[in-house]
C-alpha cells in the first residue's frame, strides 16, 4: 500500500474540509418570539434532522478513516458506500426543506428555501458521481489505483466549493426570526454539539 499512501493523504486532505456540516439549522438562541407559523415550519424541518446529521457526519468519518490505510479494495468499498450515504444525506434533506416550503413571514423566505433546495440537489448528485467514480477504479492494479484516487482526490476539491455554496444558503435560510424558531426545536439542538467546532 506503500504505493496509494500519499494518494490517502492526499485524498484526507481534501475530505478534511467536510468532517462536520454546519447544516444549519443547529441553532442556538438566547431569546424567543412567538411565531406559531414558523414554529411550525422549523418542526417540520427539524424532526429529520439529527438522523440526516448522523448519517452525514458517520459518512465524513468513514471517508478520513478510510483514507489512511487499508487494500484498495476495501477502501474502494468504504468510499463507495460514504459517498452514497452522503448523497442519501444531502438529498434527504433538500427534500424535507422542499417539503416544508418557504418559512412563513421571512423576507425572501421563499427565494433563500428554493436556493438552499437547489444547492442540497446539486451536491446529493455530485457524492453520486463520486460514488460511480470510485467504483470504476481498477483495485487489482496499483498504479491505475492511486491515479484513480489522485482523480477522485481532485474531484472533492470541487465538490468542497458545492458543499461550501450548500451551507452558505442553509445559513442564509436560517437567519433572523428562522433562527430563533429553529432553536426551539429538539431535533435541530441535538445537532448543535456537532456542529459548534464549525459553527463558534
Amino acid at each position: 500500500m506503500e504505493g496509494t499512501d500519499p494518494v490517502n493523504k492526499k485524498l484526507a486532505a481534501a475530505l478534511s474540509g467536510g468532517a462536520v456540516l454546519a447544516v444549519a439549522l443547529t441553532a442556538c438562541s438566547s431569546g424567543e418570539k412567538d411565531n406559531k407559523e414558523l414554529d411550525a415550519w422549523a418542526a417540520k424541518v427539524c424532526t429529520s434532522v439529527p438522523a440526516q446529521q448522523a448519517k452525514i457526519e458517520a459518512a465524513f468519518d468513514a471517508l478520513a478513516k478510510a483514507a489512511k490505510d487499508g487494500p484498495p479494495a476495501e477502501l474502494q468499498k468504504t468510499d463507495s458506500k460514504a459517498f452514497q450515504d452522503l448523497s442519501d444525506g444531502f438529498k434527504a434533506r433538500a427534500t424535507t426543506i422542499n417539503n416544508a416550503g418557504a418559512p412563513p413571514g421571512v423576507e425572501d423566505g421563499k427565494t433563500k428555501q428554493q436556493d438552499a433546495v437547489r444547492k442540497l440537489t446539486v451536491l446529493s448528485a455530485s457524492y453520486a458521481d463520486l460514488k460511480k467514480q470510485v467504483d470504476a477504479l481498477d483495485t487489482k492494479n496499483q498504479s491505475k489505483f492511486a491515479a484513480g484516487l489522485d482523480d477522485v482526490s481532485e474531484r472533492m476539491k470541487e465538490v468542497s466549493v458545492q458543499y461550501k455554496g450548500a451551507v452558505d444558503a442553509l445559513q442564509k435560510l436560517e437567519e433572523g426570526d428562522v433562527k430563533e424558531a429553529v432553536a426551539k426545536q429538539p431535533g435541530c439542538k441535538k445537532a448543535t454539539p456537532s456542529a459548534a467546532a464549525t459553527t463558534s
